[in-house]
């Protein structure tokens, strides 16, 4: 069985956009809907900084890799999704457009990114140490566990000065990487309820259809329908990702095959890694 995996916001934008039909039209498309050309780097003034611009360019490069795996004749048996690559993975599963996928992603992004007016955001991530560890120095920092990736990967997300505190904590517990992101807002955390109104309202504003094909979601692992996909698409953004139970959730439906559709290669990494505890 098939399954295609979605993955979230790149950290850069270094992975070229094909020179193909497919790589040419999506960005027209990206353009088009969004004033923002992802090839280029260049808006026309209504994106709110560079996240949000990653954003874009995340959502744009899966569905260009959508497009040539079914020009090559793939298409898949499962969809996995992590983070913000739902909305690539929704237009994927024909529930809404890739014109839409493009739009949600956008203004999604622009009210994130007013949460940095007054705060100064930032990502944690902890690498080498265990669950229980990165638990107790999110809680005694005020901070949370936005990624639970692996066994020993994890993301914090909350205020900057909190994740410098917090990452220190796990540095001095034995992490053996730590790094640490500046971004517009904490997402995958109950911090994200200060604009919760405004996503409702943007999640609202499209009609879904049911995925062709079942695509799992990361917080509980189970199958989204057309009904279920607004109240998840807020509650995702509230809550942690939960990448390796969504990982073996799906080999025990069937899964065999894991094909990364977006830039870069951190979901592999992440499923090589979990593979080798379990051998």
């Amino acid at each position: 069985m098939n399954c295609w995996m979605f993955p979230g916001q790149p950290l850069r934008h270094n992975q070229p956009f094909p020179e193909t039909v497919e790589g040419t039209e999506i960005i027209d498309l990206c353009r088009n809907a969004t004033g923002f050309d992802p090839s280029t780097w260049q808006d026309d003034g209504g994106l709110n900084g560079e996240h949000v611009r990653l954003q874009l360019y995340g959502t744009a490069f899966s569905l260009c890799r959508t497009r040539l795996l079914r020009s090559s004749g793939q298409e898949p048996d499962m969809v996995l999704e992590h983070s913000m690559g739902i909305y690539a993975a929704l237009a994927a599963c024909d529930c809404i457009s890739e014109r839409e996928a493009l739009e949600m992603t956008a203004r999604v992004g622009v009210v994130l990114a007013r949460m940095s007016e007054d705060k100064r955001y930032a990502l944690g991530c902890i690498i080498g140490l265990g669950c229980p560890a990165v638990e107790t120095a999110a809680a005694n920092h005020g901070v949370y566990v936005a990624n639970f990736n692996t066994s020993s990967h994890f993301l914090l997300s909350g205020e900057r000065s909190r994740i410098m505190a917090a990452v220190e904590e796990c540095a001095a517990a034995g992490a053996f990487s730590l790094s640490v992101f500046d971004c517009d807002a904490p997402l995958h955390t109950p911090l994200i309820v200060e604009v919760a109104t405004e996503l409702e309202s943007i999640f609202s504003d499209y009609d879904y259809a049911g995925p062709r094909v079942p695509l799992l979601d990361h917080i509980g692992q189970q199958p989204l329908t057309s009904s279920r996909i607004p109240s998840f698409l807020l509650d995702e953004l509230l809550s942690p990702v939960w990448w390796q139970q969504s990982y073996k959730a799906a080999g025990k439906l069937g899964a065999t095959t894991f094909v990364e559709v977006g830039a870069g290669d951190a979901l592999k990494k992440f499923n090589r890694w979990i593979d080798s505890e379990s051998r």
